[in-house]
């Protein structure tokens, strides 16, 4: 075991070099990474001080370049670029002679490329601001974005939260209308929603332009554009900052992992090669995403995707990123067809695309150098070690990764096995089975599990019976009430045992009733499902807001406590004939009965710290649809008498299917 371990440590540092080397290379021949990664100030379309232009691009493929639009009434070839080394273009258009720039805010403009076999091919700027398809147009236009009047920021970008309690959201489903959402209704009705439930993180899916809608935003078209669909750029400044102004930190979904194979609105093709910004050949097609594949070895495709970053950061004012499909990007494989067992083996090989794990490091690296209070996550499924560790220590830096086989656990759960074969073990390994000192975000349901074709949480649970048993007016059956009470226990226990911070979808919180699936041909184009019926939540006829009300006094717990941010808990009990497990964290005593039936009276519950506890949260209680079957009024006080490895005990009445939270009352919070 010490040999395996001193090999682990040796292939850490060898990666850590690999990271240095290839920082050192820039540094000395780029001037530095802040100005490798400031990109986004020159490439592209830019304005110049003198009311000019500065167009630059990157097209080794190209025979020649050119620049068209409203501002040369289309003229294909009166603007043609300098071909420069390295395959970069570049044009300067001075100013017009009443000295301002020929190109106004809102011009149409196209790339066009002369290949090298003499194809001309009207092309978008990898480096567009703005792109939006108007009218009628099936394709995306190319907007020059450069407004005389810009949004302004007004608040400050908040601190980084010591727990995080993430809202996972897409802007475009935030509302109960069948239609695609803006970034207004985002701002005014549902930022004060996520601030009242008690999360201090917004997660924005769906942002990066992306051509097909169904795609939920992971198919990327315009790297360095925010989706038209929902507004203009103005718009989603406004947003981020009015959540600032909340508290509320925003991180955007990115998508570095691959790309959109759509060559009239995309990156693919953009010089007429299928090489530039990707493998050539089959290493740069994705079989599964039918996508294409960054070769993150390359100079130019790294400091494309390193200024993508500092531009969403400094241009909009996000507080981080979570990056999707990382373990696509960490192996050759992709992940494709291979089950991860934890065996150090599948992490370290030739199977192992170095490149895209040095350039996660990389822009790890740079966003904490130049942004210190910025969070990144990682979303692998595959377990990747020292993914979330310092990278002095071979590590890639990441702030959290997503503990991706919660969610997965619970659905089978669910889906396989009856109440009374449930395995008390298996569910606290599963919420506890994470590498000492790498940060975890626990969640029992994200987007994934309320796409069509899956099904959430509360649909497992309660099914059809939503529709038609959700009213206080109507009765309550077995099967509503069975599932209003595992649907609170199984977010309190991810939420409290999972990691060290936590993740909900939009509209999960209350046990949104449908899936989500985006118009497409297979629905006739229809918007009914890719919404977010939030009014279900505010009617006080219909039980959904008994859930709303739990999910917020959870948060709001955590809130006062910081169990998120506190040392894991210590398990003192997960019994499987009774079903119940209990634990301690943040000086609170967790207690849940999952038994379908059976009720404990005197149940010794261990307690490391001696004093009084009285209940400050419980799943029974009737403002979360329970059957008040606990006195709040109880005092518990303990006796020096240990239990399951703690110094002392409190005996306490555990209803079945209760979770209950203790507080030491002799410990000020």
């Amino acid at each position: 075991m010490a040999k395996f371990s001193k090999i682990y440590l040796i292939l850490l540092f060898e990666r850590y070099t690999l990271f240095h080397d290839r920082l050192k290379n820039i540094e000395e021949n780029e001037d530095g990474l802040d100005k490798f990664s400031k990109s986004y100030k020159t490439f592209g379309v830019n304005q110049l001080l003198d009311g000019g232009l500065y167009c630059r691009e990157w097209a080794p493929g190209a025979e020649a370049v050119f620049l068209t639009g409203d501002f040369n009434d289309w003229n294909p070839f009166s603007h043609p670029y300098k071909k420069m080394d390295y395959g970069k273009w570049e044009l300067i258009i001075p100013p017009g002679q009443d000295g301002f720039s020929p190109v106004p805010h809102g011009s149409k403009l196209k790339v066009v490329i002369r290949s090298k076999n003499g194809e001309i091919l009207y092309r978008i700027s990898p480096w567009a601001k703005y792109v939006a398809r108007v009218g009628t147009n099936v394709n995306y236009d190319w907007i020059h974005w450069n407004p005389p009047l810009p949004y302004l920021r007004k608040h400050p970008q908040p601190k980084k939260p010591k727990s995080l309690r993430i809202y996972e959201s897409h802007v475009g489903i935030a509302s109960p209308e069948g239609k695609v959402a803006s970034y207004k209704n985002f701002t005014y009705n549902i930022l004060p929603k996520i601030k009242d439930l008690g999360y201090n993180c917004v997660q924005l899916m769906a942002i990066m332009e992306h051509a097909y809608y169904a795609s939920f935003g992971y198919q990327i078209t315009s790297f360095f554009a925010a989706s038209s669909r929902y507004g203009t750029p103005d718009d989603l400044k406004e947003l981020i900052d009015i959540a600032h102004s909340l508290g509320i930190t925003v991180l955007l979904d990115v998508v570095h992992s691959h790309a959109s194979n759509n060559s009239e609105d995309g990156l693919n093709k953009f010089d007429g090669t299928d090489s530039c910004f990707f493998h050539s050949g089959p290493r740069g097609t994705h079989n599964l995403w039918d996508s294409r594949l960054f070769d993150y070895s390359n100079w130019e495709v790294l400091r494309f995707l390193l200024s993508n970053l500092r531009w969403w950061i400094e241009e909009y004012g996000f507080d981080g990123f979570r990056f999707d499909g990382v373990t696509s990007m960490l192996y050759h494989h992709h992940g494709i067809g291979t089950g991860f067992s934890g065996d150090y083996h599948e992490y370290f090989g030739l199977h192992v695309d170095e490149d895209a794990l040095v350039y996660l490091i990389m822009a790890n690296h740079m966003i904490h150098l130049l942004h210190p209070e910025s969070i990144t996550v990682a979303e692998d499924v595959s377990g990747m070690p020292a993914l979330c560790c310092p990278i002095a220590q071979g590590g890639a830096g990441f702030d959290y990764r997503l503990a991706m086989a919660i969610p997965d656990k619970w659905i089978q759960i669910i889906k396989e096995l009856k109440d009374e074969d449930w395995n008390m073990g298996n569910i606290v390994h599963t919420l506890t089975n994470r590498r000492y000192e790498e940060k975890y975000i626990a969640y029992a349901e994200s987007h994934d599990q309320a796409l069509v074709g899956d099904k959430t949480l509360a649909f497992w649970l309660m099914d059809a019976e939503m529709y038609t048993n959700m009213s206080v007016l109507s009765p309550l059956t077995p099967v509503i009430d069975r599932g209003i009470q595992l649907h609170k226990m199984i977010r309190l226990i991810t939420h409290a045992l999972g990691g060290e911070a936590y993740l909900n979808f939009m509209g999960n919180e209350f046990g949104h009733p449908e899936w989500l699936d985006f118009p497409r041909k297979g629905n006739n184009e229809s918007y009914h499902y890719a919404r977010r019926q939030f009014h279900l939540a505010d009617d006080h006829i219909l039980r959904y807001r008994f859930l709303n009300a739990f999910d917020r006094d959870m948060n709001k717990l955590e809130e006062r406590f910081g169990w998120l941010a506190s040392p894991p808990a210590f398990v003192t009990e997960n019994h499987e004939s009774n079903k119940v497990i209990i634990f301690e964290r943040a000086n609170l005593i967790f207690i849940f009965n999952f038994h379908p039936s059976k009720s404990y009276t005197e149940y010794r519950v261990g307690a490391e710290t001696p004093g009084k506890y009285k209940i400050t949260l419980d799943s029974d209680a009737p403002e979360y649809g329970g059957h008040q079957r606990l006195d709040h009024n109880t005092e518990y006080f303990t006796e020096q008498y240990s239990h399951n490895f703690r110094s002392n005990s409190l005996l306490a009445y555990i209803p079945s299917r209760v979770a209950i939270v203790l507080q030491n009352m002799d410990i000020k919070n």
